[in-house]
């Protein structure tokens, strides 16, 4: 089994900063890229940001744009989301994701393309 566990979410105000992080745990698993996707209330899940694991590329929504950064830690197996200057409208529950076959850069923001969600953390800026 493979789990990918998020944690670092909570309650601030806007402007102000989180990093959340996911673990991948369980059976060893070819890690193409991970994800970070958020839902907010009544919206369907949607692309944050992506990192490839093994170059480190990345990739990035507009909204998030020089305000989040993602990276990731290869020995740790683990992918964090360094999120700064936020707004009320990154309110969400943030699901960390991977993919394990190859990938398409022109899908990366494609839900079906992932192969293994977190459970979600909740994330809430207030103004």
């Amino acid at each position: 089994q493979v789990q990918l566990v998020e944690s670092g979410g909570g309650l601030v105000q806007a402007g102000g900063s989180l990093r959340l992080s996911c673990a991948a745990s369980g059976r060893t698993f070819n890690k193409v890229a991970m994800a970070w996707f958020r839902q907010a209330p009544g919206k369907e899940r949607a692309f944050v940001a992506v990192i490839t694991w093994g170059s480190g590329d990345t990739a990035y929504v507009d909204s998030v744009q020089g305000r989040f950064s993602i990276s990731r830690d290869v020995p740790k197996n683990e992918v964090h989301l360094q999120m700064n200057s936020l707004k009320p409208e990154d309110t969400a529950v943030y699901y960390c994701a991977a993919v394990t076959r190859s990938l398409r850069w022109s899908l990366i923001r494609t839900v079906s393309v992932y192969d293994y969600w977190g459970q979600g953390t909740q994330v809430t800026i207030s103004p």
